[in-house]
């Protein structure tokens, strides 16, 4: 999912310097989205380990 996030923010970054700015926006939209549920899955995942007292694999 963060391999996603990063190709997406590339992508953005990409169509924004070759003038394709609407389109950049929604590559840049669906970039933060998957970080953030990244982000959120990591933290469930981490406290859920915690409170296990064992690594999630």
């Amino acid at each position: 999912m963060l391999r996603l996030a990063l190709f997406f923010i590339v992508m953005a970054l990409l169509l924004g310097l070759l003038g394709f700015s609407g389109i950049a926006a929604g590559f840049s939209s669906i970039a933060y989205v998957l970080f953030v549920v990244f982000l959120v899955l990591f933290v469930i995942s981490a406290v859920a380990g915690a409170l296990t007292g064992r690594p999630v694999a």
